[in-house]
C-alpha cells in the first residue's frame, strides 16, 4: 500500500497570501463589478431616505411589516449601507492589486527585446520558405520599421514583434475604472446636492433652511455652503405650438456673491458657477397666488403656493393648508394653465402657457395633522380625519365663497427648480470614462503578433505567430514576403 502523507496546514502568512491572490485576480474584480451593479438596483427601486424621506414614511405606512426589515438591511439608504460600501471598497482594492502589478510587468515587457528566433520555424503558423536573395534581411528590416514592429536582429535572423497596444488598452481600461471609482468616492465624501423651488420675484439664499431637499457627503457639513444669493427676476419658457414640447428655458436672475451684485442669465445647459458650486435650471411650474379669508373676512393665508406639474401641458396638483383658520381648512387643488374641457377627461390643460388659467379645488375641514410632530409633504394632505365641505374653481381675480370663508386667486407666477451641486470628483470620473473608452477601443482593435525571418544557405524561412488567435496574420505575412522578394 502506498504511504499516505498529511499535507501541512497553511500558516497565517500563507493563508493571507492566498486570500490576497484571490482578491486581486481579474476574475474576482469582474465578479465584484457585477455585484456592485446588482447592489445598486435596490437604490433605484426603493425610496431612499436622503433623497425622499416622505416616500420612505409612506412606504412604512403602506407596508408596516416589511418596512422594518428593509430598514435593518439599509435598503432605504443603499449607497451608505455597510454591505454596499464593502463591495465598493473590495472592488477598489481588487482593481488596484490586480492592475498595478500587471502595468509594471507590461512596462518592462515593452522595454525588453522581442524573443529570439526559434530554431525550428517550420512548427509555427504561416511558415513559408523561398529562395535566398542578397537584400532579404535589409528589405525585412525596412518593412518592419515601416509597419512599426519592434526588431531584434541576431546574425542571419530577425525577430519582430508589435501589438503591445492591445494590452496597453486593456490596462488603461482597468486603470480608468479605478479613476472613476476615485471620482465617485470624492463625490460621496466631499460633495453636496440640493434642490430648491423659487418663485419668480423671490430670493434664494444658499443656507440649509431654504432648500426643499439637501444632502451632504460623509465629510461635508452645513458650514461648507458658499454664501451667495439668487433673485429670480424673470422666467421665460418657449414651447412648440403643435406638440407642446419645450424649446427653450431662460431665467434672468440677480446674483449677489461676496458683496458683488450682477445680472446673469441661466439656461438648461448654462449654469451659474460659484467657485466649485454650480446652480442648474432643473424644471419649472406654476404657483397660484391665493388669499384665504375666514368667516370674519380676516386674511388667514396669502401668498404663492407651488404646485407640481403632472404632464407636458403643466397640469399641476398640490394642496393649500390653512392651519390658522378656525377650524383648520385645506384645499386639494388642480391647476390648468390653459383650461379646456373634454367629454372623457373633464377639465384638462391643452397648452403649458398661461392662456386661460383656472384653479380647481376641493375644500376640506378638520385636523391637518400639523401638530403630530411627523414631517409632512407640502404637496400632499391626509384627509382621513377631515370632512369635505365644498368644491369650486376660480380664475385670476375671482373669489369663491364657502361656508367658513373665501378663497381668491390673485394671479399666477412661474417657479423654477434650482439644483445646487458641488461634486469635486466629477472631473476625475469624466476623465476616467473617456480614458476607459479609449482603452477599450485600443484593446479591441489592437493585434498582437510576431514575425521571424532567417536566412540560410538553403533559402529564406519566414513564420508568424498571432497572440489570442487574432485574425489577419496570414495576410500580413504574405505582404511581408512579397516585399522581401521585391514584388511590392
Amino acid at each position: 500500500m502506498s504511504e499516505q502523507r498529511e499535507l501541512p496546514e497553511l500558516g497565517f502568512l500563507a493563508l493571507s497570501r492566498f486570500a490576497w491572490r484571490q482578491l486581486t485576480s481579474m476574475r474576482t474584480a469582474l465578479i465584484l463589478l457585477l455585484l456592485l451593479g446588482v447592489a445598486a438596483i435596490p437604490g433605484s427601486l426603493i425610496p431612499q431616505r436622503p433623497l425622499n424621506p416622505m416616500a420612505v414614511r409612506e412606504f412604512y405606512r403602506n407596508n408596516p411589516e416589511l418596512a422594518p426589515w428593509y430598514d435593518r438591511a439599509s435598503l432605504f439608504d443603499v449607497y451608505a449601507s455597510p454591505w454596499f460600501s464593502a463591495i465598493y471598497i473590495l472592488l477598489f482594492i481588487s482593481l488596484i492589486g490586480c492592475v498595478l502589478p500587471r502595468s509594471v510587468e507590461h512596462y518592462k515587457a515593452m522595454l525588453a527585446k522581442p524573443p529570439a528566433t526559434p530554431k525550428n520555424l517550420s512548427r509555427l503558423s504561416h511558415y513559408q520558405q523561398f529562395a535566398k536573395e542578397d537584400e532579404s534581411l535589409d528589405r525585412a528590416t525596412q518593412w518592419f520599421r515601416k509597419n512599426r514592429f519592434r526588431v531584434r536582429a541576431e546574425g542571419n535572423s530577425i525577430s519582430a514583434e508589435k501589438g503591445y497596444l492591445r494590452e496597453t488598452g486593456n490596462l488603461l481600461f482597468h486603470l480608468s475604472l479605478i479613476l472613476v471609482l476615485v471620482g465617485v468616492s470624492f463625490g460621496s465624501l466631499f460633495g453636496m446636492n440640493g434642490y430648491a423651488i423659487v418663485n419668480v420675484g423671490e430670493r434664494f439664499i444658499n443656507i440649509p433652511t431654504t432648500y426643499d431637499t439637501l444632502s451632504f457627503g460623509k465629510l461635508k457639513g452645513d458650514n461648507s455652503l458658499q454664501p451667495f444669493q439668487i433673485t429670480v427676476d424673470k422666467f421665460d419658457a418657449e414651447y412648440d405650438p403643435k406638440t407642446s414640447a419645450p424649446l427653450d428655458y431662460t431665467a434672468w436672475v440677480t446674483v449677489e456673491d461676496e458683496g458683488k451684485i450682477s445680472k446673469q442669465v441661466v439656461k438648461v445647459n448654462q449654469p451659474l458657477t460659484f467657485g466649485s458650486t454650480r446652480v442648474y435650471l432643473q424644471a419649472n411650474g406654476y404657483s397660484p397666488v391665493v388669499t384665504v379669508r375666514d368667516s370674519n373676512k380676516n386674511v388667514v393665508l396669502q401668498g404663492p403656493v407651488p404646485l407640481l406639474p403632472q404632464d407636458g401641458n403643466l397640469r399641476s396638483i398640490g394642496v393649500i393648508k390653512v392651519p390658522d383658520a378656525d377650524p383648520a381648512i385645506g384645499f386639494v387643488v388642480s391647476f390648468l394653465p390653459t383650461n379646456a374641457r373634454t367629454a372623457s377627461q373633464g377639465s384638462v390643460s391643452i397648452y403649458p402657457e398661461l392662456l386661460d388659467p383656472k384653479l380647481l379645488f376641493s375644500i376640506w375641514q378638520g385636523d391637518l395633522g400639523l401638530d403630530s410632530g411627523v414631517p409632512q409633504s407640502v404637496y400632499k394632505m391626509d384627509t382621513e380625519n377631515m370632512t369635505q365641505i365644498g368644491l369650486g374653481s376660480v380664475k385670476p381675480g375671482d373669489t369663491f365663497n364657502y361656508s367658513n370663508g373665501s378663497i381668491t386667486l390673485e394671479t399666477v407666477v412661474p417657479w423654477v427648480n434650482l439644483q445646487v451641486v458641488q461634486d469635486p470628483g466629477k472631473s476625475y470620473a469624466l476623465i476616467g470614462g473617456i480614458l476607459a473608452i479609449a482603452g477599450l477601443l485600443t484593446s479591441l482593435y489592437g493585434r498582437r503578433r510576431r514575425i521571424w525571418i532567417r536566412v540560410s544557405d538553403s533559402g529564406v524561412e519566414v513564420a508568424g505567430l498571432a497572440r489570442n488567435s487574432a485574425p489577419g496574420l496570414e495576410d500580413e505575412v504574405d505582404k511581408f514576403i512579397s516585399f522581401v522578394k521585391g514584388e511590392k
